[in-house]
């Protein structure tokens, strides 16, 4: 077995270890001296030695550009997040000022809306839309104890919403005029055009039965007619549109998707015809037009004086 000779490379490592450390702290504590000579000497060495190494700068240049992007980035981004929180918050107020501004419309609209001087209303809230995809309808906070009859008409701001249909003590349910059982003799005006607005469950009501249809273009005004008297006269529907099948509907004119406020109109009471008499008068032989044919017993009983029934 081979005898190792003696190791000299822990020696030699040492030592250069140790001179490398003395040159170290030499430099350190020449570089430290306050001396206007050793300034000189630290001017020269610097102007010397430094441009032969803009080479080994290059790297250390480009890695403290990379960590200033990068510093500028984190901070646009911090402020582009920042932003982004602003916007969001100033969505938010915008929603709301749309939001007050289109309630503060209808509440101007229902103070200034003109329609029979005769027809008084109770405004109430909507609390919940109890719509669904077979029947359209909404609750109102008012009902028996404030006057509310069932059938009476109810509008927002700015058109006609549908009618009473079911009252209780407090509440009161609202069947809008796109509900299918739904059902509006309506007026197209400056034409005069009568027609029926008939509900479908969509946000566009068809116009029927239509008496002349090119009288009628997009664009016209529909108010109610009062027929039936099942809704005051005059009250504002909305306007004519074609729709995408070719047929007539109607764009309301009450703002569907928002329905917070509605205004319930006390309709007239209906004239009771008390003397039938005082309407319709029989007997009369003044009547022009043709007459239908007697039978001899009637013709003989109107041409004898003694008979009570013979007019004079």
């Amino acid at each position: 077995m081979a005898q190792k000779g003696p190791d000299f490379a822990t020696p030699v490592r040492r030592v250069l270890i140790a001179i490398l450390a003395l040159a170290l702290l030499g430099l350190f504590l020449f570089w430290r001296i306050d001396s206007p000579r050793a300034e000189q000497m630290r001017t020269a060495m610097v102007d010397r030695i430094v441009p032969r190494f803009e080479w080994a700068l290059v790297p250390v240049t480009r890695l403290t550009q990379m960590v200033a992007g990068f510093q500028s980035y984190a901070r646009l981004y911090e402020q582009n997040q920042e932003l982004r929180r602003e916007l969001q918050r100033m969505s938010a107020w915008k929603e709301a000022a749309v939001q007050l501004e289109q309630e503060n419309s209808k509440l101007l609209a229902q103070n200034n809306v003109r329609i029979d001087p005769a027809l008084t209303s109770v405004t109430g809230v909507v609390m919940v839309d109890s719509g669904s995809a077979f029947r359209q309808s909404v609750l109102l906070n008012v009902g028996a104890q404030d006057g509310i009859i069932e059938g009476w008409a109810t509008m927002d701001g700015l058109g006609l919403v549908g009618r009473i249909s079911g009252v209780g003590n407090r509440t009161s349910r609202v069947v809008l005029l796109t509900d299918p059982s739904s059902r509006l003799p309506v007026t197209v005006q400056p034409t005069g055009e009568r027609a029926l607005l008939t509900g479908d469950n969509t946000p566009l009501p068809l116009l029927e039965f239509v008496e002349q249809g090119d009288n009628v273009r997009p664009g016209d005004r529909v108010v109610s007619s009062g027929d039936g008297g099942v809704f005051p006269a005059g009250l504002l529907v909305g306007q004519v549109a074609q729709g995408s099948d070719g047929r007539l509907r109607l764009r309301m004119a009450a703002d569907y998707e928002r329905l917070e406020f509605l205004r319930v109109l006390r309709s007239h009471p209906a004239e009771a015809v008390v003397d039938s008499q005082a309407v319709i008068r029989g007997g009369r032989r003044d009547v022009i037009g043709p007459q239908l044919p007697t039978s001899p017993v009637d013709a003989a009983r109107a041409t004898d004086p003694l008979d009570p029934g013979t007019a004079p």
